[in-house]
């Protein structure tokens, strides 16, 4: 799986944003899981998927810094 690009990102409603950031933690937890079991093929995959989480998290901080803005 390639990362998300952050323009993709910044094209989701906030919304869109938090669902997707719960779906991925469920998932990146849910591999790490496979990955202690050494079930896991693609160890890269967890890194990918904790650099997604921090690029979403990011953009809800930065939406939520300019709603208080104004």
């Amino acid at each position: 799986m390639k990362p998300r690009k952050v323009q993709d990102l910044k094209e989701l409603s906030t919304e869109e944003l938090v669902d997707l950031v719960a779906e991925t933690e469920e998932t990146f937890a849910n591999q790490k899981f496979q990955n202690e079991l050494k079930q896991l093929q693609d160890t890269a995959y967890l890194r990918i998927l904790r650099r997604d989480i921090a690029r979403m998290k990011t953009l809800l901080k930065q939406e939520n810094i300019l709603q208080k803005g104004n």
